[in-house]
């Protein structure tokens, strides 16, 4: 069970209660935290003060003034209008993270609304109610406005959720059919629920926690391709890779040490002269998978700082009795970290499509068949794999692009500087799946490779992972239908089932 509370979550957290249903319970001290600033909002309604978004417009409406028999309507126009999103629905799980991370803000008490809010967002959390949620209409400053209102209008029973189909079901229904009462919009709190980073903060909070794994699986798999190319490890030796003070770096090798632990394939060539310096592909994988560990550690830091924040605007102190305005709602640092994590993404898999194109050419391959096939000519064996491959890699590049230097004004120009954070975050997110994909052609490429090496056996931990691999994919003596196996490699590189086989999981790398 996460508890909601003032303090700041995880990345973690977020993704288990997106991805793994994890239950969330309201701390007794949240709803005494949110009085005072709902207080102040109720009382300031009352008199002549100036205050955005609860006596007046939004955006560049902000020096039009609200009649007070109109403010009530104005918390609810917001929701409806800036529900204006299109495209496919956005994955559950994100919408999940998003409405648990709305409710974390609100529960800190700077935002001026009612504990009914964040009661009833838990309560849809725990009932498994998803709003529908489009792909595009953020532009990740101001908040994610248009995601956030169509969650929000969903609650309020306007809106639509998400069936387990992918369809539209209408908001009323689903609430009337649940027994839950629509959430009725009060002052200031249209403004609140849709003024924060929680689409880009639950997005790259997902980027961080699946790239962080599948880094240790490229770890793993760069191993087996070290045994399946006649590899050295001496260059990851310790004392070699310690001659850089980096700390992704040192636990790449790590990994890489510990799975080729008692290779007879690597002891067999130990002091042949037959590689006098291994391809940078394979030499110096520690160092670009540790560079790609730590930017994306970097990124970790920028995410953590989100979850650590409250994102409003106004913002509430209850004690010096105003509403203060902000730019907290501005998502420069979680689009920065999008755009780094997506560089990462396609230059892991570029690296690892380079060592597949190396197993399957006769020539570079150090005694393997073409195409990694008992019987090439009649057979094609993997060509095509590695097509594939490269195809990935080219989609990655092009979506290593950064978005956060797109900018374009909005709001007559009230917004012009906008951070594009949700576009980043959305692509950076969806690229996982291409990586996962580039690695599971080279975890089957290695794998056919090391068993056409026996009758030399592999080390400790890559022999435990070529039994699984070859568990769920046999050795391929003649040409057949690869899709499958791939598809098959891809769902147990998502499993994360091989965590027990990496050391760093074990707590033994460092």
């Amino acid at each position: 069970m996460i508890s909601l509370r003032e303090q700041s979550c995880t990345p973690e957290d977020v993704v288990a209660v997106g991805r793994s249903h994890a239950e969330v319970s309201i701390e007794d001290a949240v709803q005494s935290a949110m009085e005072p600033s709902r207080t102040l909002v109720e009382h300031l309604a009352t008199t002549h003060a100036r205050v955005y978004g609860v006596t007046t417009g939004f955006g560049a409406l902000a020096t039009t003034v609200i009649p007070e028999e109109e403010r009530l309507e104005l918390q609810r126009s917001i929701i409806r209008s800036h529900a204006a999103g299109v495209g496919a629905p956005i994955p559950s799980e994100i919408v999940r993270g998003m409405m648990f991370l709305r409710a974390r803000s609100l529960a800190a008490g700077y935002s001026g609304v009612r504990y009914a809010l964040v009661e009833t967002y838990i309560n849809a959390l725990s009932n498994s109610l998803v709003p529908w949620v489009p792909e595009h209409g953020s532009l990740g400053a101001s908040g994610d406005l248009a995601p956030l209102a169509h969650v929000a209008l969903a609650l309020a029973g306007e809106g639509m959720f998400l069936g387990e189909g992918g369809q539209q079901l209408s908001a009323e229904a689903v609430l009337r059919e649940k027994g839950i009462s629509p959430l009725a919009v009060d002052l200031k709190e249209g403004l609140a629920l849709i003024n924060g980073t929680d689409g880009m903060a639950a997005l790259m909070s997902f980027v961080i926690v699946d790239l962080e794994d599948l880094l240790d699986f490229a770890d793993a798999v760069a191993a087996l391709s070290v045994e399946a190319l006649l590899g050295t490890d001496s260059t990851y030796r310790e004392a070699v890779v310690g001659l850089r003070p980096s700390a992704g770096q040192g636990r790449s090798a790590a990994i890489i040490r510990a799975m080729l632990e008692g290779s007879d394939i690597v002891a067999s060539h130990r002091n042949s002269d037959h590689v006098v310096q291994d391809p940078y592909s394979l030499r110096c994988t520690p160092q670009i998978h540790g560079a790609a560990r730590d930017v994306t550690s970097a990124a970790r830091g920028f995410v953590e700082r989100e979850l650590a924040s409250v994102v409003d605007n106004p913002v509430v102190f209850a004690e010096a009795g105003e509403l203060a305005n902000t730019g907290n709602f501005h998502g420069q640092g979680l689009a920065y970290a999008a755009d780094m994590c997506a560089m990462v993404l396609a230059d892991l898999a570029a690296l690892a499509e380079r060592r597949v194109n190396r197993m399957l050419d006769p020539a570079r391959s150090n005694g393997l068949p073409a195409f990694l096939t008992p019987h090439p000519g009649t057979n094609s064996g993997f060509m095509i794999a590695q097509y594939t491959a490269a195809a990935c890699v080219s989609s990655l590049r092009a979506g290593a692009s950064p978005l956060s230097v797109h900018s374009l004004d909005t709001s007559a120009e009230q917004e012009d500087h906008v951070s594009m954070g949700w576009e980043a975050a959305l692509r950076t997110y969806r690229s996982l799946a291409t990586l996962r994909q580039v690695l599971a052609i080279e975890a089957l490429c290695a794998a056919q490779a090391v068993r056409l090496r026996k009758p030399l056996a592999p080390g400790k931990g890559t022999r435990q992972l070529l039994e699984e691999l070859t568990a769920a994919v046999p050795h391929m003596l003649k040409d057949r239908f690869l899709a499958p196996d791939i598809d098959r490699i891809t769902e147990y590189v998502a499993s994360g089932s091989w965590h027990a086989l990496i050391p760093a999981h074990q707590g033994d790398a460092q």
